[in-house]
């Protein structure tokens, strides 16, 4: 085939083996784009492909009440790699998605191995791609290599935006003291695989939790160089030392937060609670949730040793903390994903704006079914703003508004905040009037009903079935 008739990815992340993967199954030619192991990053640590450098959480899996459990199951509905592969590497996380790594990344590396439409290529793209690739993918993620990112940031003459993300450390399990710690999720809720005490909790009491607060802030930081230092951060992602600094309380409503657990040595709720959760399937390694940071390696094992339980903790790995970078969207792309100044050239995953693994996927998912559309020559609309999908892109491509007060365009996590309103009944089945909490819960199902309902007719309008 010609370059006419093939679709050039750039990268092999969630977004762009996603991407790949709709591409090949639409029966389009795919060569794959990626520098690693070649040329390595700051933050990845093997060559396989979907590689999770942070978490091993996808988050939500409720389909009803929470946006990300609806993008989860659109995502499914839609034929995803990723949530194929999510699925099937599983692990005990309560209401969550969390995934064995290695695992989830050997499955997307064989199905993208063995996949016919699709062509592997070991290689740094140092710069923007040639001319006469006319169907691309740019999936290089918050990482891109600095050429290519320089090359995007002198063809476009737009700064490219870039925060800090930081990494939780993970920790062994056989050496967290189970006389102090103790397995539940939070309300005792089941999720995929689990049962119900699917998180370690290490529960602080006021003195603890205040003498903590104390080697948190005061603990030695990493130093950023002069470039970095006007970098913000992703609100939703911050280090744990500096949510800590933010007040004394700011933890115990976030991450530390002690609602719906029991110490069972009290029958009491703890003060605050560092939860971990499972990070492989054979259950031996925990990650410290929320617990992102950007102390040094030292203080790390001296301030998270300080917690009830973590005394001994031994850590599998340490936190980190690397730069995002991040396209200015609204302006530079359409709503099909192509760069507006070259057309040839579309972006997906994070480097879009999007925050989160599923996220990421998701842009990719919609790059390629956008780029076999263009290929096969059948047009193709946005998934409806009343999907997840639909009210992701719609973020990225113009729903940000950016005013004269200082608002610029940030990474955004899918939220029900996203979508179009919906009216929702003013009473139940039974002619109970619908009020408070319950109110809120039936707007997020009737929000979710409808996207499940929208996605199903856009899915049916325009399929791209392999020929």
């Amino acid at each position: 085939m010609s370059e006419q008739e093939t679709i050039h990815i750039i990268g092999a992340g969630l977004a762009g083996s996603e991407a790949a993967w709709q591409a090949a199954n639409a029966g389009a030619r795919v060569i794959l784009h990626e520098m690693r192991p070649v040329t390595g990053t700051d933050a990845h640590q093997t060559g396989g492909f979907a590689e999770l450098v942070c978490s091993n959480s996808f988050r939500s899996d409720d389909a009803e009440t929470n946006a990300v459990g609806l993008l989860h199951e659109e995502m499914r509905r839609a034929g995803s790699l990723i949530m194929r592969e999510a699925d099937a590497s599983k692990v005990p996380a309560g209401g969550a998605l969390a995934v064995d790594r290695d695992a989830f990344s050997d499955g997307v590396t064989r199905a993208m191995e063995s996949h016919p439409n699709i062509e592997i290529r070991r290689e740094l793209i140092d710069g923007l791609p040639p001319e006469d690739w006319d169907n691309v993918i740019i999936a290089t993620g918050p990482l891109t290599a600095a050429p290519l990112a320089d090359a995007i940031r002198s063809f476009t003459g737009e700064e490219s935006l870039a925060f800090f993300d930081a990494i939780a450390p993970i920790v062994y399990r056989e050496t967290i003291d189970f006389d102090t710690a103790w397995m539940q999720s939070r309300y005792d809720k089941k999720g995929p695989g689990g049962d119900g005490a699917d998180y370690i909790n290490c529960p602080l009491d006021e003195d603890q939790y205040a003498a903590f607060l104390n080697a948190l802030i005061t603990g030695e930081k990493t130093e950023f160089k002069d470039w970095e230092k006007s970098t913000p951060y992703f609100e939703g992602c911050l280090p744990i030392e500096v949510m800590a600094e933010r007040g004394p309380d700011t933890l115990r409503f976030g991450p530390m937060k002690p609602v719906g657990l029991t110490d069972p040595r009290t029958g009491k709720r703890p003060y605050a609670v560092v939860q971990l959760r499972q990070d492989n399937a054979l259950g031996t390694l925990y990650n410290m949730v929320g617990f992102q940071t950007k102390l040094k390696y030292g203080a790390q094992t001296d301030v998270f040793r300080m917690i009830p339980g973590l005394e001994k903790a031994e850590f599998a790995r340490l936190g980190g903390i690397h730069r995002n970078t991040f396209l200015n969207s609204p302006r530079l792309l359409d709503e099909a994903l192509r760069l507006k100044a070259r057309p040839a050239l579309r972006f997906a995953g994070q480097i879009t704006g999007v925050e989160g693994y599923l996220e990421s996927a998701a842009i990719g998912l919609l790059a390629g079914r956008f780029a076999a559309a263009d290929l096969k020559q059948v047009p193709l609309s946005p998934p409806p703003a009343t999907t997840a999908l639909g009210a992701l892109l719609g973020h990225i491509t113009g729903g940000h508004i950016t005013d004269t007060g200082g608002r610029a365009f940030q990474p955004m996590n899918v939220n029900f905040g996203l979508f179009p309103d919906i009216e929702i009944p003013r009473h139940d089945s039974e002619g109970k009037r619908i009020k408070g909490k319950e109110k809120g819960f039936a707007r997020k199902r009737a929000l979710s009903a409808r996207a499940l309902a929208d996605l199903g007719g856009w899915l049916n309008k325009t399929p791209l079935a392999a020929e």
